[in-house]
């Protein structure tokens, strides 16, 4: 589906200052670790993982595997290793510490965000719709001539809508396509295909009354175009109708999940049975449920990665937004955040095409840190530790049409996540990160974080 090359991406984390790229792992022998191979299959204990030249060329028990002349022992006994996550709804570059504006949407603050998900785990980004000029393919090109490292990122490029029916933050004004007729629409994804764009993005609804929805006949155009280019749509959504229609018309993922009420069995049937994705997205509305400090704010390991790569100063603003929240909206939200877990529970259960999706880059709402939220979040709403990581990797490595990485298997990239605690018995334990590597290579996340908080103090 996606018109990027499967070359090698961001072996190093970069910031826009240079920060050297390690060279490509030639022969490595990962050994001692229980493997979580991203496909929802039993973990493998003590196992070894042979990677040549990034790739992976076997996955056997430790002691199994005949080993080459010349290759590189890593110890990751007592370790727990999962592929890389894999984010599908990330928008970057909006927030630099304090301030959320459209004047921050440049360079140095959207490499930043890649390299803060790669400090959180994140290996791969889809930016879904709310991007301008040319910088994202400037650096997405960047990354596949291997000059820049960070997050992979990948592009929906500008997405399209009603009239002032776009991405709903003031901030992001002007950023869509304004749309009012078919032809506008494919006329819209032509020009997006010709910029080589990953996939298509179309928000749907009415913005809460602020603007017409978009008509039906217009999505469909949409989707004709994006499928006669080889490319997948996502669908902002808010009510279920518009889901069942889009549904119906074989749109590719829903970017959000139904909000007026809870998913019908009917809806996540013909979910399954048109293979569309669904993005949760519900680590963005569960922040307004609270009147003191989220529980998460204060658990160890993820407060703790926070730490690293965000400034005290912004940690403490999303403290005090929780305790200066009134208790009737707090109640409110509750009630519209139980509708969201409600239809996670019935996905989960009916074995519908969950991907992990964050809405990452809403104001404090922080790269990496939302989707190790999220996927705890996911868990918390009824999935299963074994659904939600498959969800994180393997299906949103197959959603975004990426062959080589969201799976520990043979002819895969040696894109491994390598872990202190065993996330099958505490999801929690995806944030406890004890090395990242990429191609087989290391992660420097140390200059990461040097990076990352030298940003942050400027």
């Amino acid at each position: 589906m996606s018109h990027l090359t499967a070359a090698w991406f961001g072996l190093a984390a970069l910031a826009a200052a240079a920060v050297a790229q390690p060279a490509t792992a030639q022969t490595v022998l990962f050994e001692g670790a229980r493997v979580i191979a991203g496909d929802g299959s039993a973990a493998l204990e003590n196992s070894a993982i042979l990677a040549e030249r990034g790739i992976i060329t076997r996955i056997a028990r430790n002691g199994e595997i005949t080993l080459p002349a010349g290759v590189t022992r890593i110890d990751l006994a007592g370790k727990t290793v999962m592929p890389a996550i894999i984010a599908t709804h990330v928008h970057p570059g909006f927030q630099s510490g304090l301030t959320y504006v459209a004047e921050n949407f440049k360079r140095e603050t959207i490499i930043d965000d890649l390299n803060r998900a790669l400090y959180f785990g994140v290996s791969t980004v889809m930016s879904q719709g709310v991007e301008r000029g040319e910088v994202m393919y400037q650096i997405r090109t960047e990354q596949a001539e291997g000059r820049l490292g960070g997050a992979r990122l990948m592009l929906a490029g500008r997405g399209m809508g009603a009239p002032n029916a776009g991405p709903g933050n003031p901030v992001y004004a002007n950023f869509a396509y304004e749309v009012t007729a078919e032809e506008q629409a494919r006329n819209n994804v032509r020009e997006l295909v010709a910029k080589k764009v990953d996939a298509v993005k179309i928000w749907v609804d009415d913005r809460g009354g602020r603007a017409p929805k978009l008509p039906i006949a217009i999505s469909r155009a949409a989707i004709d175009e994006a499928h006669k280019n080889g490319l997948r749509i996502a669908a902002h959504i808010f009510y279920h109708d518009d889901a069942v229609a889009l549904a119906e018309a074989r749109i590719d993922s829903f970017a959000h999940l139904v909000r007026d009420k809870v998913m019908s069995d009917e809806l996540i049937a013909l979910t399954i049975k048109n293979k569309i994705y669904v993005m949760p997205n519900i680590g963005s509305p569960e922040r307004g449920i609270y009147t003191t400090p989220a529980p998460w704010l204060d658990e160890p390991y993820l407060a703790g990665l926070l730490r690293d790569t965000v400034a005290p100063e912004v940690i403490e603003r999303v403290r005090k937004a929780h305790v200066a929240r009134e208790p009737a909206i707090a109640e409110r939200n509750g009630k519209s955040y139980d509708i969201l877990k409600r239809s996670v529970a019935k996905l989960g259960a009916a074995g519908a095409h969950v991907i992990l999706g964050s809405d990452t880059g809403l104001e404090d709402h922080f790269f990496g840190y939302a989707e190790q939220k999220e996927i705890e979040l996911m868990v918390q709403a009824g999935m299963t530790p074994s659904q939600v990581i498959v969800a994180a990797t393997s299906r949103a490595a197959e959603y975004l049409g990426l062959v080589d990485r969201g799976l520990l298997a043979v002819g895969k990239r040696a894109d491994l996540l390598v872990l202190d605690g065993n996330p099958l018995d505490d999801i929690r334990n995806t944030r406890r990160i004890a090395k990242l590597y990429l191609a087989g290579a290391e992660v420097d996340r140390a200059a990461l974080k040097t990076s990352l908080m030298k940003a942050a103090r400027n």
